[in-house]
């Protein structure tokens, strides 16, 4: 438990330093974009943040497994290099087709915002964040994730306030990025190449990665749909609302990030003898954790929203509810997706019926935003989060069961 509690903190305290600034950039943000720019703005952010799970691909969910099974650190750092030149390959593509999305999206007189803003999220999908929570050592994801970011963002903050130019937060998070990337190269894989020696090579350890990465993609795709289907079919005021809402549930997300990855090495490193009570305890507390922050998204989102957006627009209450509703059954479902079933090699059980999620949530959303009835997209996004969570029920239980099974035998 103390281990446990200790990789907890690490994994919540430090990353509050790169949840905090960029919260206090929507301020400076929404001053210059003012009401009608503010949906164009987080629809660029939605976009990027698709655009990093498709660069990370399955690493975030199969790289921190491989890392705590691995032996040394040289099978350590043969994985995090396939990790890099599969990305790489995967920026080319995402970084035009982000752009071309976020400007399509916007409305017109604020494309490059939106463009920046989806440039700049779309770099965390270059993160060695996995490889961090793979080792279970917070120090090392603040040193080479969280310290960067919020540096980066620190840096930018006067220069928004001066030039109201939204690119320059990117062009600053882009040298940091690559900056980071260097130390870390230089310190877990220095004798390794960077760029992919065999094109045909980096392709087979994409395909490898295809259940794991169409998880990662259908899940992502309903839940950075909303803001840009908002915006293209509400009025501003209307979008900018739901768009507020998707800020904080996004920052709230962030908590279940922080516990999963508290517990994901926690649950399934190697040796352990009381694995079911292990996994146990990760459930439980992420519930806690969905149902605490459902509660206080409903109850205190309106007003954060409206002093985090400097009173430009706030959201509503309906839209905090079914946002919270979201929260409540994504980080339930959690512990179930990362810890018993990706392990026990569920892989095509999660991807069918996150697709099947993403199908009726998405399709619920259009047709909630074709029909003028803007909180109807935020409960299609939580439609999707419940029936994800009813499909894996049984099946962790499963796994679970099988746990204590083999615990058992002689």
């Amino acid at each position: 438990m103390k281990t446990v509690l200790l990789r907890l903190s690490g994994f919540t305290v430090l990353p509050l330093l790169s949840l905090i600034t960029p919260l206090l950039l929507l301020p400076v943000i929404a001053g210059f974009v003012g009401p009608g720019g503010i949906s164009s703005v987080i629809s660029g952010q939605a976009i990027g943040t698709f655009g990093a799970t498709v660069l990370m691909w399955g690493w975030n969910v199969d790289g921190p497994v491989a890392i705590a099974r691995a032996h040394d650190a040289r099978s350590r750092g043969a994985v995090y290099l396939k990790s890099i030149r599969t990305r790489l390959v995967l920026l080319v593509l995402v970084l035009p087709v982000s752009a071309a999305i976020a400007a399509a999206v916007a409305v017109p007189g604020f494309r490059v915002e939106a463009v920046s803003m989806a440039w700049a999220s779309v770099l965390a999908g270059m993160s060695p964040a996995w490889f961090c929570i793979g080792l279970g050592q917070p120090r090392l994801l603040a040193l080479y994730d969280t310290i960067p970011r919020f540096i980066a963002t620190a840096l930018a903050a006067p220069l928004l306030l001066l030039t109201h130019q939204l690119w320059n937060y990117t062009a600053i998070l882009a040298v940091a990025t690559v900056a980071t990337l260097i130390m870390f190269h230089r310190r877990f894989s220095r004798d390794g190449q960077w760029l992919p020696t065999s094109l045909a090579t980096t392709l087979r350890e994409l395909k490898s990665q295809g259940h794991t990465a169409g998880i990662n993609l259908a899940g992502n795709a309903y839940a950075s749909t909303p803001t840009p289907i908002a915006t293209v079919t509400s009025p501003p005021v209307a979008s900018g609302s739901l768009a507020t809402a998707d800020t904080l549930y996004r920052f709230g997300l962030f908590t279940v990030v922080a516990l999963g990855n508290a517990f994901q090495s926690w649950t399934i490193e190697r040796g352990i003898s009381n694995g079911r009570q292990r996994h146990i305890a990760a459930i439980w507390a992420h519930a806690g954790l969905g149902l605490a922050g459902a509660v206080i998204l409903t109850a205190l989102g309106p007003f954060v929203s409206n002093v985090l957006f400097a009173g430009q627009i706030q959201a509503t209450i309906q839209v905090c509810f079914f946002y919270g509703i979201a929260f409540l059954f994504l980080s339930a479902s959690t512990p179930f997706i990362r810890n018993l079933l990706i392990p026990a090699g569920q892989k095509a059980l999660i991807l069918r019926w996150t697709l099947v999620s993403a199908v009726l949530g998405v399709a619920a959303m259009l047709a909630a935003g074709l029909t003028g009835n803007t909180p109807g997209i935020a409960l299609g996004m939580a439609l999707s989060e419940v029936v994800l969570f009813a499909s894996l029920l049984a099946p962790s239980l499963r796994v679970l069961n099988d746990e204590r099974n083999h615990h058992h035998e002689p």
